[in-house]
């Protein structure tokens, strides 16, 4: 794989950090480890069977407090301090043959970690405001299903991977972006 490879893989990975990190070590573990794809040196670490074990019971944790309203956002609040950094060592250790993080690779892989969790806790909080559980379910049971598929993408098809994770960002940002600006509209309306 060339150089834009692997970025493509290493932003790609960062972006399903910040929605599911557990669920992303774990996935880019098991996948080196049962050889369906050649991890760098410097992402062999999550090969571990005490990194897939750990990310394996946390991301069955995370699956469980991920679908009752509240608890997910309290989740999310404490993962903001472990999301972005995760995402900031893959997609540095993707781009990093001789297991030197670069600096640039740091800081794009943190930059979509962070906008990604960003948009999915913003969309969380708007989601918990709705009265019914099923709408919940639905948005947790959809990112699960985003961060499985994107990870088999981006090991298979990188480009594709990255052209649509960021696209169903930007339609996730549009739509939190139209529901804020109704509720907010409609508050004013109310005062």
């Amino acid at each position: 794989m060339n150089e834009a490879h692997l970025c493509s893989i290493g932003l790609a990975l960062a972006a399903l950090a910040g929605v599911r990190v557990y669920l992303t070590v774990f996935g880019v573990g098991l996948a080196g480890l049962l050889g369906w794809v050649d991890l760098p040196q410097t992402l062999q670490v999550t090969t571990s069977y005490w990194v897939l074990g750990t990310s394996g019971t946390l991301a069955a944790v995370e699956f469980f407090a991920d679908k009752i309203p509240g608890v997910d956002s309290g989740w999310d609040l404490l993962h903001t301090l472990l999301r972005i950094p995760v995402g900031a060592f893959l997609a540095a250790a993707t781009l990093s043959p001789d297991g030197d993080l670069g600096l640039g690779a740091l800081a794009a892989g943190a930059g979509i970690a962070t906008f990604t969790h960003v948009l999915k806790s913003a969309s969380r909080a708007l989601i918990n405001g709705s009265p019914e559980p099923a709408s919940n379910w639905a948005a947790s049971l959809s990112e699960d299903a985003v961060v499985l598929g994107g990870l088999s993408l981006a090991f298979a098809h990188p480009w594709l991977s990255l052209a649509l994770v960021l696209g169903l960002l930007l339609v996730v940002f549009g739509t939190v972006f139209w529901l804020a600006r109704k509720l907010f509209v409609g508050l004013r309306r109310r005062t």
